[in-house]
């Protein structure tokens, strides 16, 4: 601890406004041994966030060096090096980085990875002269903490743990400690954009301020690294605790050991992991991101809450972006989280889903829907709600129960989960809060594929535990909304389709109309992240790859002509080729990207080609038949990196714009690595080799496909009161709580009455319209016994 007594006080509080850094990484690790709780990444040749004691709180926003001469020479390796980041070997996250100065006057060559026993990441660093000799060099690291994910209200100072020199800093509960294995030659903390040693070596080329202590701000911690004791090797060792204390000894304590002995124990363990994965990767291929992908998805995993894997370590355009933006992309998407699962399925790592399983398990919520995104404790970040991530779970246990060597033998206590989530989406589907983008609500064609596969799948599992009558209504459900699918997203005659000659294509997401069927011809749906007057578009007129689920999904064949209309629509709207191949835009009229000009997202925007929907398109190539097209598009995702091989949301697609690190085809300022993009190539490289889509339901090829199944029944909900109803069907009315349903077929010249039963903690009432005539009219209203009054509204429907 610092003495207070003779602190040198850092003027300048409480600093320039704190931002995060790039979000465009080139490396991410962490140790596999549970007792290692630091997660690493890496940029421009540097540690960037690191994250303590949980994957989803970033506490630093990065650590680098400078190099002066002492006299009229300032050097910043972020800035003024070009950069060489070679991982050990594929899979193992050990990084030897290099970076060389622009003009040649040094190089510094690092190789990093975390103490696998210890909350320490350690960095093992050679500094050379190319220009004159080591005495001729200063060396400084400088470290700015932005601990449990605020760059505000850091406290940092001087001091020693036992005699070794440190640099400390603290917030809340959550401190780190910043030791070198040469005894630091000099010290000093200040406040960002005032008094840190970057202001001082910038202007006077040597440490000359030397504040010993900065409270309550945006801090910068600095030490100068002796090259003549060290020769200009050294280790740095930055470490991390609940209190200061506990962070210096952890430091200390990894600087005591032999570095090549942690280094090979780290290695080791992910070594061993990557052995027991499936071999598809290819070593002759130009870029082969698999077992890079592999290690990217268990890097993310919680080491605390086991299963939990965050979307990515990153904040999109973090250079741009404060403590306000506390969750970033460093949270749970439970779709995302359930893709991840499929990866590590698709890859052989049964136990890592199955973890993934049991932490859905404990995070589903009371009435069986899972938050849009959590912490890893499961608090929610945002509010709203997502269908397709209340059935993709349900899918995650199919597939295990299915295909997994590990298949369960309590099916008991997986139904339980599967009967909630069935339940929340029959109460509450097929209309969605938010689409998978979490933009719109409304009638999404991925999203209906994903809970009609959902309650299939879920169906299956009732009948395996005895539910026989729960397993038919969810049948019935299933094909009355997949028998709608094209009542509701399908736009046929539009100006659109005669424009690019087709009778029709599936639109983006239909917006729910409260008193008519909805009609993807109707209505206007709001773009987000446009500017003010640019945001509402009609619904006819927006498109999205999103409707290929259809397929991924089994509801519609590859070459269902509904489905090449829509493809030859997609291209037409939303594809861009780029310098590797192909790729396509979420939607026409997307605003989530940078700007034109290049200039981060700021709420508004464009957006960008996104490399995972080119994995998505390259399964549906493989569906089609197409294996050759589906490998050309496995590649325009490893394209996609640069300097690393991770996978970003985002790629730019105009022309080059060096000065913002914008290139064709290469990340933009969005999140890398995207989690979801990495197993997507995984799932790719599985469906390659097997020759098929990997994660299929078999239930919905079976029953659309082959079988051609088509629905009873036709629902009524208060989300959708249709006011039609095809003849032959069988009118199904579905409520939300008890009623008695008061209706007649002739204008109440006779009325009957029918009570509501309960199927799946929702509530039915099905009218026998099946032969009614073309043109007879329904009309019915409700008495709800609970509240023992009647709805005061009377309902019709016609027969068409």
């Amino acid at each position: 601890m610092s003495d207070s007594q003779t602190d040198r006080f850092a003027p300048g509080w409480p600093g320039i406004p704190a931002r995060w850094t790039s979000s465009a990484k080139t490396g991410v690790g962490t140790a596999l041994n549970l007792h290692s709780r630091v997660w690493f990444t890496l940029s421009h040749g540097i540690l960037n966030e690191i994250y303590f004691p949980r994957v989803d709180q970033a506490c630093t926003r990065d650590q680098g060096l400078i190099v002066t001469d002492g006299s009229s020479y300032f050097s910043e390796e972020k800035r003024h090096c070009k950069f060489e980041n070679v991982p050990l070997e594929p899979g193992v996250p050990v990084y030897e980085l290099t970076n060389t100065e622009l003009q040649g006057r040094y190089r510094i060559e690092k190789e990093i990875f975390s103490d696998p026993y210890r909350n320490v990441v350690l960095q093992r660093v050679r500094f050379l002269p190319l220009q004159g000799k080591l005495a001729d060099y200063r060396l400084y690291a400088l470290l700015a903490p932005h601990l449990a994910n605020y760059g505000n209200e850091n406290t940092g100072w001087v001091g020693d743990y036992k005699g070794t020199p440190m640099l400390f800093a603290q917030r809340g509960d959550c401190a780190l400690a910043f030791a070198c294995s040469t005894p630091w030659k000099k010290m000093s903390v200040g406040f960002v954009g005032f008094s840190d040693a970057w202001q001082d070596l910038s202007q006077h080329y040597l440490l000359t301020w030397n504040y010993t202590r900065a409270e309550n701000g945006n801090i910068a911690l600095t030490g100068e690294i002796d090259l003549a004791a060290c020769g200009g090797e050294f280790v740095l060792a930055l470490g991390f605790g609940g209190i200061w204390s506990e962070a210096g000894q952890q430091a200390r304590s990894s600087l005591l050991e032999p570095i090549e002995d942690l280094r090979a124990d780290y290695v080791r363990h992910w070594k061993y992991w990557q052995e027991s994965l499936l071999k598809l990767d290819e070593p002759r291929r130009e870029v082969d991101l698999y077992r890079a992908g592999v290690a990217v998805l268990r890097s993310h995993e919680s080491k605390d809450f086991l299963g939990g894997v965050i979307a990515s370590l990153s904040i999109p355009w973090g250079f741009n972006k404060g403590d306000e933006d506390l969750g970033g992309y460093h949270l749970v998407w439970p779709r995302d989280l359930v893709e991840t699962a499929f990866g590590f399925l698709a890859a052989g790592a049964e136990p890592d889903a199955l973890r993934v399983l049991r932490y859905l398990e404990v995070t589903q919520e009371a009435d069986g829907h899972w938050s849009q995104n959590m912490w890893l404790d499961g608090r929610p970040y945002w509010g709203g709600m997502q269908m397709d991530e209340a059935a993709f779970p349900i899918l995650l246990v199919d597939v295990i129960n299915r295909q997994s060597r590990f298949a369960f033998g309590d099916l008991e206590r997986w139904w339980n989960l599967v009967r909630r989530a069935a339940a929340y989406i029959v109460r509450n589907g097929p209309v969605t809060q938010q689409d998978r983008w979490e933009e719109d609500s409304g009638y999404s064609p991925f999203t209906l594929a994903v809970e009609i596969s959902g309650l299939l799948a879920a169906a299956d599992l009732a009948d395996a535990v005895g539910q026989t009558e729960v397993a038919a209504h969810l049948r019935e459900t299933a094909d009355c909304w997949n028998d709608n699918i094209e009542r509701w997203v399908y736009a046929k005659d539009s100006d659109l389709a005669r424009q690019l000659g087709v009778d029709g294509y599936y639109v983006r997401i239909a917006p729910p109309e409260s008193d008519c069927a909805p009609s993807p011809l109707e209505g206007f749906v709001p773009i987000k992240n446009r500017p003010p007057g640019q945001s509402a578009e009609r619904a006819v007129h927006l498109i999205s790859p999103d409707s290929l689920a259809l397929v991924r999904f089994g509801l519609r064949a590859p070459d269902d002509p509904r489905i090449l209309n829509t493809v030859k629509v997609i291209d037409a709207l939303l594809k861009v080729k780029l310098p590797q191949g192909p790729c396509w835009y979420r939607y026409n009229g997307d605003g989530y990207g940078e700007h034109e000009n290049g200039s981060p997202f700021d709420g508004t925007g464009l957006g960008r080609p996104w490399p995972l929907l080119a994995g998505e398109r390259a399964r549906y190539e493989l569906a089609l038949g197409r294996r050759e097209a589906a490998e050309k598009l496995l590649q325009v995702m490893e394209l996609a990196t640069e300097g690393g091989l991770l996978i970003p949301e985002q790629v730019w697609d105009a022309t080059d714009i060096p000065e913002l690190e914008l290139f064709r085809g290469k990340p933009s300022g969005s999140a890398c690595p995207l989690v979801w993009a990495h197993s997507e190539y995984i799932k790719l490289r599985r469906s390659l080799r097997d020759g098929k889509i990997f994660d299929q339901p078999p239930q919905t090829v079976q029953r659309y496909q082959i079988q051609k199944q088509r629905a009873t029944h036709f629902e009524w909900r208060f989300n959708n009161k249709c006011r039609m109803v095809p003849q032959g069907k069988t009118l199904r009315l579905v409520l939300p709580a008890p009623a008695m349903v008061h209706w007649s077929f002739d204008g109440w010249q006779a009325a009957q009455d029918t009570n509501t039963r309960d199927p799946l903690d929702m509530f039915v009432a099905d009218l026998p319209s099946e032969q009614l005539p073309v043109g007879r009219e329904i009309v019915f209203t409700f008495y709800w016994p609970q509240q023992q009054r009647w709805e005061g509204t009377n309902y019709t429907v016609v027969v068409e």
